[in-house]
């Protein structure tokens, strides 16, 4: 990373003041804090994610929902929701639904409410 424009003399800096670093490395919502000394402001929002990464890798993905979140809006984080009829309606005997699954989703009881229906 100190090889990077922006981050020039980061390397020597946290190394001098590593203690001022251990905030964010100790906070829960990591990627929402300031950084230490000069940092704050000489880095950007893309900038501190990359710091960001190297301090507390398992909070970068909140790290880029808050920026996606900041320039084009939390629409494009939030998942759509899953609309049954309107999906049926674009369906027939030769376009088939495909339900691809993953951990947690469950659209069995949708499918029965919508049977029913």
């Amino acid at each position: 990373m100190d090889k990077l424009e922006a981050f020039r003399g980061i390397e020597a800096y946290f190394i001098e003041f590593h203690k001022k670093f251990k905030k964010i490395y100790d906070a829960t919502e990591a990627q929402k804090e300031k950084m230490p000394g000069e940092w704050e402001e000489r880095l950007n929002r893309f900038q501190k994610m990359i710091l960001i990464k190297a301090l507390r890798a398992d909070k970068i993905t909140a790290a880029i929902q808050d920026f996606i979140t900041e320039k084009v809006g939390r629409a494009f984080i939030d998942p759509p929701t899953f609309n049954l009829g309107a999906c049926y309606s674009d369906s027939s005997n030769i376009q088939p639904l495909i339900f691809v699954l993953s951990a947690g989703s469950d659209p069995f009881v949708d499918f029965i409410k919508f049977a029913e229906e």
